[in-house]
């Protein structure tokens, strides 16, 4: 028998044989159970489920989600400047401007010990009582500036103005009073003289001393203003609008003021707040002690406009004259006198009772006693001053 092809015809050996096996799998062996046993009834017990193979994750390492890579980090959000903070930031500069400013004035105004205590002093009562004093002193000023203020010569130290101004600590109208500086007083340890003669002898602490014992009323504050200061705090406004009713023409000094409305500098105000040798002041000192009013009233209102205080070409000079031209007492400060500047706002308007001390006639020596009294009563219990007693 022979094989065909390679072989002769015959067939290769091995032709039936099955293919080869893949490698056995792994069976675990198993105990066959007793017969009439517990786990005979029972039937074979189940066979294991192939667990999937599992890879312990990295440690620290967090897979992305969805298979994605690793995400850039931020930029850091940047503070957009919106409406509210720079409203915020606006107002923190202006309050730390206002303080600034306030501390500035507040330790650069000149302080003198203007009220001492003595033995007899007047007690306090209601409200509050400036003492305003305006000083012809010369000092500070060069010729030049005398003759463009038209001072005078006159030395030593005097009062050209003397007030009082009471504020209530209710809802009656704050009252300006001059006092008229020929008024005959006592003067401690000087006897009876001209009331403004106290500031000669003794300065501000025996004028304050000298109104208290004439008037029975303490004083609680003291301002004081000299012709340079008076005149450059003008100027620093930008002067003061007044309307002159007829023409001023002082034949003392040679100034004129016309007639009409119109805006008064520093020189022109301090004429106008001293005049009394012209036809348009007759009563003399009476007539003069009105017109201060009149321009204190004027110069308060202005100062306390929206049109002043809104406007740094007028805020600024004004705060820088403020400290050399004004002297106050040590006990003093700023917001002392910002409260006196608002009570008299009210001048021009009519919200402040002005009037000049009751005299017996229009020489302005002598007081008259039962009027004055009524006044000082007044002023002593807040109430109002009677029409009887005011003088204008």
């Amino acid at each position: 028998m022979t094989y065909g092809g390679h072989y002769g015809g015959q067939q290769p050996p091995g032709g039936n044989r099955r293919p080869p096996r893949g490698p056995r799998e792994h069976q675990s062996a198993q105990m066959l159970p007793v017969p009439g046993s517990d786990r005979a009834r029972q039937g074979p017990p189940p066979r294991p489920r192939h667990q999937p193979t599992r890879v312990a994750p990295v440690p620290g390492h967090q897979p992305p989600p969805g298979g994605e890579g690793p995400r850039p980090p931020r930029p850091p959000r940047r503070r957009r400047w919106t409406f509210g903070r720079v409203l915020m930031a606006l107002v923190l500069v202006f309050v730390l401007f206002i303080g600034a400013v306030w501390l500035y004035l507040e330790f650069s105004i000149n302080r003198i010990d203007a009220l001492p205590d003595y033995e007899g002093r007047p007690a306090a009562a209601s409200g509050t009582n400036w003492l305003i004093v305006g000083s012809d002193s010369r000092a500070g000023l060069d010729a030049d500036q005398q003759a463009q203020l038209v001072t005078g010569d006159t030395g030593g130290q005097r009062t050209d103005t003397i007030m009082i101004a009471h504020i209530p600590d209710n809802d009656t109208a704050p009252t300006l009073l001059s006092l008229p500086r020929d008024s005959q007083v006592e003067i401690p340890g000087h006897g009876t003289n001209k009331i403004n003669a106290a500031f000669s002898f003794g300065g501000a602490p025996l004028l304050a001393q000298t109104v208290e014992q004439a008037t029975g009323l303490r004083i609680d504050h003291y301002a004081e203003i000299g012709f340079g200061g008076f005149a450059n705090l003008v100027d620093a406004m930008g002067g003061v609008e007044m309307d002159i009713p007829a023409e001023m023409r002082d034949t003392k000094t040679g100034i004129v003021i016309p007639a009409g409305k119109q805006t008064l500098d520093g020189a022109q105000a301090l004429g106008f707040v001293r005049m009394r040798y012209s036809s348009a002041t007759p009563r003399s000192d009476l007539d003069r002690v009105a017109n201060q009013r009149q321009f204190i009233g004027a110069m308060a209102s202005q100062m306390a406009s929206p049109s002043t205080l809104l406007n740094p070409f007028d805020v600024f000079p004004l705060l820088a004259e403020a400290p050399d031209a004004l002297t106050m007492d040590t006990g003093d400060h700023l917001h002392n006198l910002l409260g006196l500047a608002w009570a008299m706002r009210g001048i021009s308007g009519g919200g402040v009772v002005t009037t000049t001390m009751p005299t017996t006639d229009s020489s302005a020596q002598y007081w008259d006693e039962e009027k004055s009294q009524v006044l000082f009563d007044a002023f002593r219990n807040d109430t109002p001053v009677p029409d009887s007693v005011i003088v204008n």
